[in-house]
């Protein structure tokens, strides 16, 4: 289960609409990318254009706001690739641009290029070294419940400098791997190369279900481990931050999050990842 979560986040940016897209000025529309490549998978990408403060928020919205027509190249400095826009109906947005030749590796440096209308984005990034979730596990504070929470463990090297975030994807429920609330990790704050932590859900945006921080007895629970570059890092504290603080991420109260694209908006990032599966009690 190697999707990453699109929450569609970048959204946030304040501009004009798609229909006055080719006739603004840079202060009034931006392109906002959505890109990201792991280790031991594919490179994908999401674009589109800001969203006016005006605007209804919703999933028509959103789609009404995506760029179909890019031509999206990543290379990894060997070999260079034309991404393809597919269609994915269990994500929202459901177009999104995959490579197919250049598999994500653990150490190398990887190039994005989009080029749509006269507008020319780029950006870099790097897979960090994967660290291994060791162990995760579904624990309940009385035997009796029927809710609990998951419990990870993974040792941080000690000689390394790295940022984490933990997501988790129930199956069945959930599309993408929502990043955990305080899920991300600056090993900095780790008092043990030994890390043993609580992670609770975190909010997903359009969601099917009613929002539960909690985890439930039936629930079948992909827990991944990610290490990440200080640019990712920063992006998504960015995010959480307007999460912890009660703010709508879709429009957040700094009107910009963290970006490292050149000439546009949003993230461009590898990640290592580790993933396990954790299975709860039946439902009763």
């Amino acid at each position: 289960m190697k999707q990453f979560i699109v929450l569609f986040i970048c959204m946030l940016f304040l501009s004009c609409n798609q229909d006055d897209f080719s006739s603004s000025s840079d202060s009034d529309s931006k392109i906002v990318v959505e890109g990201w490549i792991e280790n031991d998978d594919y490179a994908q990408v999401i674009l589109s254009t800001s969203i006016p403060t005006t605007a209804v928020i919703d999933s028509t919205t959103i789609l009404n706001n995506v760029i179909r027509s890019a031509k999206v190249t990543v290379s990894d400095g060997e070999k260079v690739e034309v991404l393809r826009l597919k269609r994915n109906s269990d994500r929202i947005p459901p177009f999104i641009y995959y490579s197919s030749e250049i598999l994500g590796q653990s150490g190398k440096n990887y190039s994005l290029k989009i080029e749509y209308l006269d507008r020319v984005i780029q950006a870099t990034t790097t897979i960090p070294n994967t660290v291994i979730l060791k162990k995760a596990t579904y624990i309940k504070e009385n035997p009796q419940d029927t809710t609990g929470y998951v419990f990870i463990e993974f040792d941080d090297p000690v000689l390394e400098k790295n940022y984490y975030q933990v997501t988790t994807r129930i199956d069945k429920e959930e599309p993408v791997f929502v990043p955990a609330f305080y899920g991300n990790l600056n090993d900095d704050n780790f008092t043990s190369g030994s890390v043993s932590m609580q992670i609770n859900r975190g909010v997903l945006i359009f969601p099917k279900t009613k929002f539960k921080p909690y985890f439930t007895d039936g629930d079948l629970i992909y827990v991944k481990l990610r290490t990440l570059n200080k640019e990712a890092f920063d992006f998504w504290n960015s995010w959480q931050n307007e999460i912890v603080n009660g703010r709508n991420p879709i429009y957040p109260s700094n009107t910009s999050l963290k970006s490292n694209i050149s000439s546009g908006l949003g993230l461009w990032t590898g990640y290592g990842q580790s993933t396990l599966v954790v299975r709860t009690p039946p439902k009763k």
